[in-house]
């Protein structure tokens, strides 16, 4: 049967009766022609604010170039941003996790309300990309995400110091903020590394979040494959622009929409994906809101069955040695695609977006000779996963852990309690915190925050004071995908919720057993209950405006946190 590519557009513009709506368009500068083709929405998160989405209107302006040039009508909208590593460690970043709904809302809107045949969306630092994907999967219009790219990595000035000579990320900064304030590098290297550790725009140079969930949505083939790879100022990336805006022409002429492309198995290529580059648990949020608005289901469970099998292949900050640039020039996402079609862990005939396969894709893609970044099978860095999910009397409906660069797979110690992260990094800051101990950082959560921070300001503190090894970290909160060190989060119940995270106190013991996949509290369950009986819920900290009804509305982290 022929597909219509302008089967919505025609309904707010053809006809007599639709003459006001030309009208209005044409006053900013369509023509009778414009208005005759295929409208193809350009959805992207330019701000001032950061670098991450700092190349986000030249990308769109060649995406419509290569609309155009393939007989469509590019519309730009723009959206919001907020970037976690600007806000990190204040009440700003309650902000971060409520924009990814904010986003996919403001872009689902527009592009329903304004009938688009078609639609590319353009993501840049953490939010911004689940959102620009979730909404591709809600719409299912014809679609695809192309991420902005990374930031190259920054080099330090100077000569001395444990900064000096590495390749440096946002990672460092936070890290080196502990190291200063534990008197570990005199200001003079401190601000060495803050002056260059950002070289320019895109997004943060690991295999944090933002890289993290690009890689993935390559993965589940919403992106196609190594676009997304290509770091922020590599002229390619304005190339690969200018064909995604002739990509999706040949979507919206063939009528294929990314529901009849993404499947349950897309889903576990993408969770997979994840696990071989050690990324970021934030992906286990990410993709579980993603597969709620393409209508897959998804438990947290498929991540910890998945990362059983797989083995970390890619020697990825911020546990590794190698920024997302190197990675890049290493041959990027297929090269580990390639890894798992080998090992036999990839759907290698899942769809993706560019018409050919999955396994076509990685297959094609060239390796470089020599490149030290991705590691054969045989030598694997890590036989499982990067990510593990743990259960237990604290965390009885499911949290996460990181295990990328982990040595150590249990941690028994006395319970040091946080009801704000604000707090917990004074205590680091001041030499409070000693080996053993067990950091809880409570109503951190969706629900309890609002909004759920991420610690790697509290983590980073961690690593740069020496702790970094010996100190466990838990909270109904979330973790920068830049955190490394025995870390937990996204604990449900949230305290919040009356979570067993609410009745820990000062000096109880609290035995992670990661093998056994647990997370318990020494304490009698008949004192637990005893503890939670007394519990009064805190008072809102916001009572009206987006925070509060976030708050109000927003699930637990172990189906995604959405809305």
């Amino acid at each position: 049967m022929a597909v219509d590519p302008r089967k919505r557009s025609r309904v707010l513009l053809e006809g007599t009766d639709r003459a006001a709506a030309r009208a209005m368009m044409k006053a900013v500068g369509f023509s009778d022609q414009d208005l005759s083709r295929p409208q193809i929405g350009v959805a992207h998160s330019w701000i001032g604010t950061m670098p991450c989405n700092w190349n986000h209107r030249k990308l769109a302006d060649k995406v419509m170039q290569g609309i155009r040039a393939a007989g469509g009508t590019p519309i730009e909208v723009n959206t919001i941003s907020i970037t976690d590593g600007i806000t990190m460690g204040t009440e700003g970043m309650k902000g971060s996790l409520i924009s990814r709904e904010v986003v996919a809302d403001s872009v689902e809107l527009v592009a329903r309300s304004h009938m688009f045949d078609g639609i590319v969306t353009i993501s840049g630092c953490d939010k911004t990309i689940p959102a620009m994907t979730m909404v591709l999967g809600r719409l299912d219009i014809p679609g695809l995400m192309l991420y902005c790219g990374s930031i190259m990595f920054g080099r330090c000035a100077g000569s001395e110091g444990p900064f000096a000579g590495r390749n440096l990320t946002i990672q460092d900064v936070f890290e080196a903020i502990g190291a200063y304030n534990a008197g570990k590098i005199p200001l003079e290297q401190f601000k060495d590394v803050e002056d260059h550790a950002c070289p320019g725009a895109g997004a943060c140079g690991g295999q944090f979040t933002a890289n993290t969930m690009a890689t993935a949505y390559e993965m589940l083939g919403m992106s196609p494959m190594g676009w997304n790879d290509i770091p922020a100022v590599d002229p390619r990336k304005e190339e690969v622009a200018f064909e995604s805006g002739k990509l999706v022409m040949e979507l919206v002429r063939q009528g294929l929409t990314p529901r009849k492309i993404v499947t349950r198995k897309s889903f576990e290529n993408s969770i997979a994906g994840v696990m071989a580059t050690g990324g970021s648990t934030n992906a286990v949020l990410h993709l579980m809101a993603t597969a709620r608005d393409f209508g897959v289901k998804l438990a947290i469970e498929d991540f910890d069955r998945i990362s059983r099998k797989t083995p970390v292949v890619a020697d990825l900050k911020p546990w590794g040695n190698y920024t997302a640039p190197e990675m890049y020039d290493a041959g990027g996402m297929a090269v580990v695609g390639k890894r798992l079609l080998e090992a036999r862990l990839l759907h290698g005939s899942e769809k993706t977006v560019t018409g050919r396969t999955i396994a076509e894709e990685v297959k094609a893609a060239p390796e470089p000779a020599g490149q030290q970044v991705i590691k054969p099978l045989a030598k694997a860095l890590k036989s499982e996963g990067g990510i593990a999910i743990l259960r237990g009397n604290l965390a009885p409906g499911g949290c996460v852990i990181k295990l990328s660069g982990q040595k150590k797979y249990a941690h028994r110690g006395p319970a040091r309690v946080f009801e704000v992260e604000e707090d917990a990094f004074q205590a680091i800051k001041k030499g409070k915190i000693k080996p053993n101990d067990v950091i809880v950082i409570r109503y951190e959560g969706p629900k309890g925050g609002p909004g759920m921070r991420e610690m790697l300001h509290v983590s980073g503190a961690l690593q740069g004071a020496g702790l970094g090894e010996s100190v466990a970290l838990m909270t109904d909160g979330r973790f920068s995908g830049a955190t490394h060190g025995f870390m937990i989060g996204h604990i449900v119940p949230e305290a919040a919720d009356r979570g067993p995270i609410a009745a820990v106190r000062n000096g109880d013991i609290i035995n992670i057993d990661v093998k056994k996949r647990r997370l318990d509290l020494e304490v009698p369950a008949a004192e637990m209950k005893k503890r939670l009986a007394k519990w009064k819920a805190p008072r809102p900290r916001f009572k009206t405006g987006v925070f509060a009804k976030y708050a109000a509305t927003v699930s637990d982290a172990s189906v995604g946190a959405y809305t």
